[in-house]
């Protein structure tokens, strides 16, 4: 005689749900609307106008102290200004340079000639500018003026001043810049290609920076 089952328990399958079998359904990634792009986009456009007003206050502030300490220094004797410079580390070839005359020239206003008022007024210039870079605060202004911005890269805060870049120079001295290469993109928008080399910084086991060829 066949053992019965009962009919209630024919057709029982394990207790799961539809989606414990199926899986959960797939997610569907939501676009950003054309209001959250155009919000973005303003905050983005506020942001930037933010930054460049600021920069633009930061540069009035700079030219203003500049001329202040510039009208300071002009009423001194350029011999004098030259004391101060030298006082800072230059040297009398990086002075010539930095005011655009030649080594002779220094030499003689250094030994009391008179020099003439434009130049008189380059000396106070560039005097007031280091005087502003040490103010940031920066030990020794002249070995400041002589690194390099980036390593592996030729140009020095001298090159910026030299250039009348002024503004970028206090900029990179007071650290409201402080990527050396935003800096040179500012100075020189091809200087990646400008000054591209063979040849790459490194330190080397003793402690020392060397040079050696890119692999």
């Amino acid at each position: 005689m066949r053992d019965t089952v009962p009919a209630d328990s024919i057709f029982t399958f394990p207790t799961q749900t539809v989606t414990e079998v199926v899986g959960p359904e797939p997610r569907t990634e939501t676009k950003p609307s054309l209001n959250t792009i155009t919000e973005d986009a303003g905050f983005v456009r506020s942001l930037a106008g933010i930054i460049n007003e600021t920069a633009t206050n930061l540069h009035q502030r700079y030219r203003a102290e500049l001329v202040q300490r510039r009208a300071e220094l002009v009423r001194q004797d350029g011999a004098h200004l030259l004391d101060q410079l030298s006082d800072l580390g230059f040297a009398w070839r990086t002075i010539a340079r930095l005011v655009g005359v030649s080594v002779p020239a220094v030499q003689k206003w250094r030994k009391g000639e008179k020099m003439a008022p434009d130049n008189l007024d380059k000396l106070a210039t560039l005097l007031a500018t280091c005087n502003l870079v040490a103010g940031y605060p920066i030990s020794d202004v002249a070995a400041w003026f002589d690194i390099p911005i980036l390593l592996g890269t030729p140009v020095r805060p001298i090159d910026l001043y030299v250039a009348d870049r002024h503004e970028l120079l206090l900029d990179w001295a007071s650290h409201h810049l402080v990527d050396p290469a935003q800096v040179l993109d500012q100075f020189d928008p091809d200087w990646r290609s400008t000054y591209n080399s063979d040849f790459e910084v490194f330190e080397a086991a003793d402690g020392e920076l060397a040079l050696r060829r890119k692999a």
